[in-house]
């Protein structure tokens, strides 16, 4: 175990964020706290986290690629990732595998340079297939079970921001971390 900022990581969860080129994220449950807000005009509103923005902006500007993956389709969702320069925007895809692999194929990447981060069943075969899978501190217990690292902050709430600052932090970047607005 070594101390990170947000608390003791093991070492092998430490040397895999090493080697990440690519960090794709479900966006419920881990950009959002998987609250949806329904208007009565069937309008549909999501809160995003502010340190979560910083925190993917800084890591594309040290040189690591972001994308999401997510069931859904949300212009909300299509907007904020854009507001934050995500290139690799996935919507209303249930089988999430198939979208990562293209991704990662895209990049000519190899999966031990994939980070995953996801918070239900439907993110463990992602979870499962890359270098570095990630459930959120308030993940389903079986993707917490599955995942090579557990996030001290719940899903909504900056787990993005302390993956990002992990990654960062392992690749000597942390300190030159740029997000500007988010």
């Amino acid at each position: 175990m070594s101390n990170t900022l947000y608390g003791d990581v093991e070492q092998q969860v430490l040397k895999k964020a090493q080697n990440i080129k690519l960090l794709v994220c479900d966006v419920d449950g881990v950009f959002s706290d998987g609250r949806i807000y329904l208007g009565n005009d069937g309008e549909e509103l999501k809160a995003f986290h502010t340190k979560d923005g910083f925190g993917v902006k800084a890591l594309i500007s040290s040189g690591v690629d972001v994308g999401i993956i997510t069931g859904r389709r949300s212009n909300i969702v299509a907007n904020r990732m854009k507001s934050l320069n995500v290139k690799y925007i996935v919507q209303g895809q249930e089988d999430k595998l198939p979208a990562l692999n293209e991704i990662v194929e895209l990049l000519g990447l190899e999966n031990s340079e994939v980070a995953y981060i996801g918070d239900d069943i439907p993110d463990l075969p992602c979870i499962e297939s890359v270098g570095l899978g990630v459930a959120v501190n308030d993940a389903h217990p079986i993707v917490k079970a599955k995942a090579d690292f557990v996030t001290f902050t719940p899903g909504g709430f900056g787990a993005v921001r302390e993956l990002c600052d992990l990654i960062m932090q392992q690749q000597n970047t942390l300190a030159d971390a740029k997000g500007a607005s988010v």
